[in-house]
C-alpha cells in the first residue's frame, strides 16, 4: 500500500485508471468516488470472482469480502479467483491474494464466516453497496432485509445452467422494488450448480455486470437500474429486460 490517501489521485493512479478517467461520463471525479468507496461482496464463487476482479481493477478503494467455504476442486471450473494451489483453503483468502496481486492499491477486508445477524449489518452498514454473490435463497434473503435496514443499495445476481438473473434494489429510492418483491422467503425451490450445473462463462457475464451495475451506482453514471430485471439466456444468447414494480404488499418493504 502506498502511503498517500486511497482517495487521492497522483501520477500512478491517474496512469492505471486513464482509460476510464478519459470517458466525458466518468472522469476525475468519478474515480475520485470510487477510490473513496466500500463494496462488500457475500460469495467468493462463481459470481463473485468476476464481480470482485473488476470492481478492484476499477480502483474501488475498500472491498469486504464474504465467504465460509474453502477452495474445491469442482470450484475451479467457473471459479476464476482461484487456482489449483488454492484448494483447501479458505476462499477469502484466495480471494484476497488475487485481488492484491491484482491492484495493490485496494484494501481488502476478510469475513471467513456465513455473515447473519448483527455481523451482518455492521457489514453492511460500513458499505457503500454491497453485491450478493451468494448461491441460496436463505442468504439472499438475509442480505436483502440487512440492506433494506441500513438503507444500502444491493446489486443482486443469480445463475443456473445457462441462464441468469440481475437486479438491483435500492432503498434509497421509496419506488424501489426489494428482493422479496421478487422472491417470497416460502415456496421457493433451491436449485444448485451441483445438482443442475453451470456453463462458466454464464456467472461471468452475472458477476461483470454486478460489477459494472456496483461501479454506476458509486460513481454516480447512466440511468438507475432499480425496478428492472434483466434475464439473461446463455444458450440462445437472449437477453430481456423486465420491469420490477414494487410490491405494495411485500412482507420487506411494503406500505404495512
Amino acid at each position: 500500500m502506498t502511503d498517500h490517501p486511497r482517495h487521492e489521485l497522483d501520477d500512478e493512479r491517474l496512469l492505471r485508471y486513464s482509460r476510464q478517467i478519459m470517458l466525458p461520463e466518468f472522469g476525475v471525479e468519478a474515480q475520485e468516488r470510487l477510490l473513496a468507496s466500500t463494496a462488500l461482496i457475500v460469495g467468493m464463487g462463481g459470481l463473485g470472482s468476476p464481480a470482485a476482479l473488476y470492481l478492484a481493477a476499477a480502483g474501488v478503494g475498500r472491498l469486504v469480502l464474504a465467504d465460509p467455504d474453502r477452495v474445491e476442486l469442482s470450484n475451479l471450473q467457473r471459479q476464476i479467483l482461484h487456482g489449483m494451489d488454492d484448494a483447501g483453503r479458505p476462499k477469502v483468502d484466495s480471494a484476497r491474494d488475487r485481488l492484491a496481486a491484482l491492484n495493490p492499491d485496494v484494501h481488502i477486508d476478510i469475513l471467513p464466516v456465513a455473515l447473519e445477524g448483527k455481523a451482518l449489518e455492521d457489514a453492511v452498514r460500513e458499505a457503500d453497496v454491497v453485491l450478493d454473490c451468494s448461491d441460496n435463497f436463505r442468504t439472499r434473503f438475509e442480505v436483502n432485509r440487512a440492506c433494506l435496514a441500513r438503507k444500502r443499495p444491493l446489486v443482486s445476481g443469480a445463475a443456473i445452467r445457462f441462464e441468469g438473473q440481475l437486479a438491483v434494489f435500492d432503498p434509497r429510492d421509496p419506488e424501489s422494488p426489494c428482493y422479496r418483491c421478487l422472491y417470497r422467503e416460502q415456496g421457493e425451490a433451491e436449485e444448485t450448480c451441483a445438482e443442475n450445473g453451470i456453463l462458466s462463462p454464464v456467472v461471468g457475464v452475472i458477476g461483470s455486470l454486478q460489477a459494472l451495475e456496483a461501479l454506476r451506482l458509486l460513481a454516480g453514471l447512466g440511468t438507475p437500474a432499480a425496478g428492472r430485471l434483466l434475464v439473461f439466456d446463455g444458450l440462445h444468447l437472449e437477453l430481456r429486460m423486465l420491469r420490477l414494480p414494487r410490491d405494495p404488499e411485500c412482507p420487506a418493504c411494503g406500505e404495512s
